[in-house]
């Protein structure tokens, strides 16, 4: 996933070749209407919108935001540290240190554990839980790993390293490192179908790697065209259909079953994250420009876009309270670029001291 920082903010409309490592931009400010847009969607009158913000402030970049619908907790990926903040008060209640260039958290309910993927150390820090004490720092297999996620069925977590260009897989009871997969091209977001298999996207290919996740062997590779740079992804375990955002601009859905592709719903600019609601049916992809698309399932096999919500610019990472259906998003203002230089001819914006925020949208 691209990661914000202070830095590097690239400019929404090149075309990018870059991993989720690549520190991304501040995206143009949400447009008024368009596809899929609340005044011209074919589901009627919007009803999302942003219900509160949450200021955090503080320092450095940030990533994947995971929801723990059960233990009410929000890890928020801070560069150097993970935020965890109580989904009920919106305060905060303790951080994992350490973790540097920290992408993401996938977390085991039955160990008590969570996993975080640390894009500059190349490490995964594990930790308690219900304290968030750190009890083991991992070497990973691949350079910069940055999607994570646990697959229940092999009892693994997996990393899927940009520049390595591979998977790490990690026995979540004894923490040994149970093999790499080679994965051909970048891997970005991940989901696993709770079946044993994982569906990975390959932002460089515009495909999915489709892995065996007790085999450790790579099943199937499916053609994402016309999707271009697929980040994002979310599924639907009861009907077997993924969600991929893209982009250009497109959110795509697939048939898990043969990535045969049965849908293509046109999304925001800047997309960087999906996911799905299975008790509403709904799917969400959250896109810099300063959307968020809300896309129905009226069947497995069709799709229609309901609104397009207006969030704020930059926020496009995203995770989903299964309990309230509400969304939370990470984002911050963005001051003027710097003057140019020799090394830096078109510098991107900064990021506002103080000024990182969470955005509850719910409706």
């Amino acid at each position: 996933m691209r990661k914000f920082t202070r830095l590097s903010l690239p400019v929404l409309s090149m075309v990018w070749v870059v991993s989720c490592a690549t520190q991304s931009s501040p995206p143009s400010t949400a447009p008024a209407g368009g596809p899929g847009s609340a005044s011209s969607s074919a589901g009627g009158a919007g009803t999302y919108h942003v219900l509160r913000k949450i200021p955090v402030g503080g320092e450095g970049g940030w990533d994947y935001l995971t929801a723990d619908s059960t233990a009410r907790r929000l890890y928020v990926s801070r560069g150097t540290r993970v935020l965890v903040l109580d989904l009920d008060s919106d305060q905060g209640v303790g951080e994992i240190p350490n973790t540097q260039g920290v992408h993401g958290v996938a977390l085991v309910p039955e160990l008590h554990r969570g996993f975080t993927s640390n894009g500059r150390s190349s490490t995964v820090t594990v930790f308690d839980t219900k304290t968030l004490a750190v009890l083991a720092e991992i070497k990973v297999t691949g350079e910069n790993p940055d999607a994570i996620l646990y697959d229940p069925v092999s009892r693994r977590v997996f990393t899927f390293n940009g520049r390595g260009k591979n998977a790490t897989a990690i026995d979540a009871a004894s923490q040994a490192v149970a093999g790499t997969v080679d994965l051909g091209g970048k891997p970005e977001t991940a989901a696993s179908d709770g079946k044993g298999r994982v569906f990975v996207n390959i932002e460089d290919t515009n495909e999915i790697v489709v892995l065996d996740s007790k085999a450790l062997k790579p099943e199937a590779r499916w053609s994402l065209a016309p999707c271009e740079e697929p980040t994002g992804m979310a599924f639907d375990g009861a009907h077997g259909r993924i969600f991929v955002g893209c982009h250009n601009k497109k959110m795509m859905v697939l048939d898990s079953n043969n990535g045969h592709i049965v849908a293509t719903l046109p999304i925001g600019e800047g997309v960087d994250a999906n996911a799905f609601d299975a008790k509403s049916a709904l799917a969400f992809a959250s896109c810099g420009d300063g959307t968020l698309t809300v896309a129905r399932e009226d069947s497995p096999d069709s799709f229609h876009v309901v609104e397009n919500v207006a969030t704020q610019r930059g926020a496009r990472t995203m995770a989903l309270d299964e309990k309230t259906h509400r969304i939370y998003l990470a984002t911050a203002e963005f001051g003027p670029p710097p003057p140019p230089t020799a090394e830096r001819p078109n510098p991107r914006p900064s990021i506002v001291p103080g000024s990182f925020t969470i955005l509850v949208v719910g409706q």
